[in-house]
């Protein structure tokens, strides 16, 4: 499968116990490490899988329980 790749912005912050890492324009993705490198490694994983769609396949949720629907979100048009 051929590949490609997107810019995203990374920030990262010092905390206590290490660092913890997120992308500004895919809210929900972030990361944690020991390291900064560790962080940015598990950010760019927990990335690459939003737009892995197999992956994203055999993670879904099944189930009598499960319910799917579209949901429509309101967004302002562009003027």
């Amino acid at each position: 499968m051929e590949q490609g790749s997107l810019a995203f912005t990374a920030v990262y912050l010092k905390a206590k116990h290490g660092y913890i890492g997120f992308i500004e324009e895919l809210p929900g993705v972030n990361s944690h490490g020991s390291t900064i490198e560790e962080a940015r490694e598990t950010l760019r994983g927990l990335a690459a899988l939003i737009f892995d769609e197999q992956g994203r396949g055999e993670q879904m949720v099944t189930g009598e329980n499960v319910m799917r629907e579209p949901l429509l979100v309101p967004v302002p048009l562009q003027p």
